[in-house]
């Protein structure tokens, strides 16, 4: 019988860290599946799913928190099966404007008091081109009830664009 765990890390930025925890887990009989990593603000950091056999688990989260010596913090969850099948359909938000407080708050607000279930959500702020503001970007991939009032939906992204002087497309 497998298992699946989720394992979180950063650490700083070197090369050598994919390698290292890749190696942990395929010593412990782990399959690496899925992952996100990016570096953030000079460290390293990602989501790691991985399946092993279930008797591996303790020794592989023992093996992985040794990392700690190398500056590496590392958490190991197991997973859960999730229901499936909450019925919805898959919206993409592109978000850009200048960069200010509150944009992700407000966003989040929406899709949340909408039952939207943001599934993946990527950003960065750059600076622009010729004035050197700097300007935010975020693409946000969610799954929306059949039932959400689309119009609504619009309407309220609208008004947050107007305010926030933003581009929100909803795709």
């Amino acid at each position: 019988m497998e298992t699946s765990y989720v394992i979180t890390f950063i650490g700083d930025d070197r090369p050598g860290l994919v390698e290292q925890l890749s190696s942990v887990i395929e010593n412990n009989r782990g399959n690496w599946h899925e992952s996100r990593l990016s570096q953030l603000g000079g460290k390293f950091a990602g989501l790691v799913l991985v399946s092993l056999p279930s008797d591996s688990g303790a020794a592989l989260e023992a093996d992985l928190k040794a990392l700690s010596a190398t500056g590496l913090s590392v958490r190991v969850t197991p997973t859960t099966q999730v229901a499936t099948g909450v019925e919805g359909r898959a919206i993409t938000l592109t978000v850009i404007g200048p960069d200010r407080l509150g944009i992700v708050r407000e966003i989040a607000r929406v899709l949340a008091e909408r039952e939207i279930n943001v599934v993946d959500m990527d950003s960065q702020v750059t600076s622009a081109p010729m004035s050197a503001e700097m300007i935010f970007h975020a693409r946000i991939d969610a799954q929306i009830p059949m039932a959400t009032d689309m119009d609504d939906l619009h309407d309220t992204l609208e008004d947050i664009s107007n305010h926030m002087t933003l581009e929100i497309e909803l795709d």
